[in-house]
Parts: structure tokens; sequence; C-alpha cells
């Protein structure tokens, strides 16, 4: 015959990973959301950066929220600031 200390431990198991599941996802997501930000904070003429929607170019102008972006010779695109994915080499 059981005594059920067992199942205590198993409802608090069922009840507490999914939690822990949900604080570990906002906690990665913040942490993502900071390194987005500071890279979008951080970017200048000459860098090269891929967008999000995956355009490669070279930055020749930076506004509050546009970067005008370089993508072949004399063709310049603008795009919102928030759009710039990541930069994919050292600054020219």
């Amino acid at each position: 015959m059981s005594d059920g200390s067992g199942s205590g431990l198993a409802y608090v198991l069922l009840l507490g990973l999914p939690f822990l599941l949900i604080v570990w996802m906002f906690f990665t997501q913040r942490q993502r959301t900071k390194q987005v930000q500071a890279l979008q904070d951080s970017l200048s003429v000459g860098d090269e950066v891929v967008t999000t929607s995956g355009l490669y170019g070279t930055i020749a102008a930076v506004d509050d929220g546009v970067v005008t972006l370089t993508v072949a010779e004399g063709v310049t695109v603008r795009f919102d600031r928030r759009a710039i994915g990541m930069r994919t080499g050292e600054a020219a």
C-alpha cells in the first residue's frame, strides 16, 4: 500500500517544469532583444550588414530611423533601422 508521498513531488514537477520553461524563454528573448538593440544603436557608415530580409549592403548614411544601404555601384536603398539584422564584416 502506498502512502502517497511520491505523488506530491510529481505534482510539483508537473506544474514547476512548464513554469521554468516559460521563465527561461522570457529571459532568452530579453537577452536577444538587448543584443539587437545594441547592434542597431552601433550602426555607422561603412559597416557591411545584412537586412532581416537577406539583402547585403554597405551603410552609406544613418539617420534617426532610416539606414541607406549601397547594394551595388550607384545603387542605394533605404531601410528602416530596425530591418538591419547583423553585420557581415569589418568596416570599410
